[in-house]
């Protein structure tokens, strides 16, 4: 059974479930992503016929932010999932969870975007305001630990609102917060309708790659499969370079069957800040390293994880072969 919907509401209930094995019958995955763009190329894989080519079956797990996929994964109730650096490391700390892959860079989709009529330009203009943080995201981590005390706020220089990337810009318009830290396609979507401007974007910060996390039972259990699932994202991995039409007319049809209004110009605007290229880079742990001193100097995480066994290259080195 296919779970297309947003599972906010139920993310918590999942937790009370009884647990299911990896695999219940044969090769079928629990896969996880987020409803904002960064999910998308998920969404789409899901939709491709990629996996189904290697002869696996999904059943999806949809939610508005890829840390709430990331609590899924720690209470093993889905087997895969993408998130930025910092909800892998919490979600390793806390369920041991691996990286078996990088599938994007996100860093152009997620800006800090105040009310226009404001006329806020820096992030030391965001002193004393109300701003929309989806609380324990990578971004939100980001913008608390690093982007804030870098200009100079410290937290009780502003006022947290929290709630999910896709209430914010309905927040915006009713002018019950002052600024947002969001993702595309919400940006974008604030943006044409003339109610948000740009203080600015995170890949000058971070190009936050964005990760394929499993839970280690699935690996250890199911190596061949993880192979042939990562197989798949390189078929996909192609029509994001040469067949965009197709990849932007799947992704949009998503939006507007959710009741997201945006002229096509303008979702091809949002989904062109998103670069998919599925792969492991060898310096990654490097990248990870200082991710993690940010959460331990922030006591998120207890210690500096064993890299040996959060980062495991092997499956896309197979993969690619």
């Amino acid at each position: 059974m296919k779970r297309r919907d947003f599972l906010a509401a139920g993310a918590a209930a999942a937790f009370g479930g009884a647990l299911r094995p990896a695999l219940a019958q044969g090769a079928v995955v629990r896969q996880g992503y987020q409803t904002n763009m960064w999910g998308m190329p998920t969404y789409y894989l899901l939709r491709s016929g990629a996996l189904e080519r290697q002869g696996i079956k999904a059943e999806e797990f949809a939610v508005p932010s890829g840390n709430i996929t990331m609590q899924q994964m720690v209470g093993r109730q889905v087997d895969l999932g993408t998130y930025a650096g910092p909800s892998f490391l919490i979600g390793h700390a806390r369920g041991q969870l691996v990286a078996i892959a990088q599938i994007e860079e996100v860093g152009k989709t997620t800006r800090i975007m105040a009310r226009k009529e404001l006329g806020l330009r820096t992030v030391a203009d965001l002193r004393g305001k109300k701003i929309a943080n989806q609380t324990g995201s990578s971004i939100g981590n980001v913008f608390v630990d690093q982007i804030a005390p870098k200009a100079g706020l410290k937290k009780d220089d502003w006022q947290e609102v929290r709630m999910n990337v896709n209430d914010m810009v309905a927040a915006m318009a009713a002018k019950t917060v002052d600024a947002m830290i969001n993702v595309e396609p919400y940006n974008a979507i604030a943006e044409a309708d003339g109610i948000a401007t740009t203080i600015m974007n995170y890949w000058d910060v971070d190009r936050m790659p964005v990760f394929m996390a499993a839970t280690p039972e699935f690996v250890d259990r199911n190596p061949d499969l993880a192979v042939r699932y990562l197989r798949a994202w390189l078929d996909v991995a192609g029509d994001f370079r040469n067949n965009k039409q197709k990849v932007s007319d799947t992704i949009y049809a998503f939006y507007t069957s959710k009741g997201y209004k945006m002229s096509p110009q303008t979702f091809a605007g949002a989904i062109s800040t998103i670069e998919v290229n599925p792969t492991f880079p060898a310096d990654l742990s490097g990248y990870m390293r200082r991710q993690a001193e940010v959460l331990l100097r922030e006591n998120k995480i207890k210690q500096m994880p064993d890299w040996s066994k959060a980062l495991r290259p092997e499956f896309m080195q197979r993969a690619k072969a």
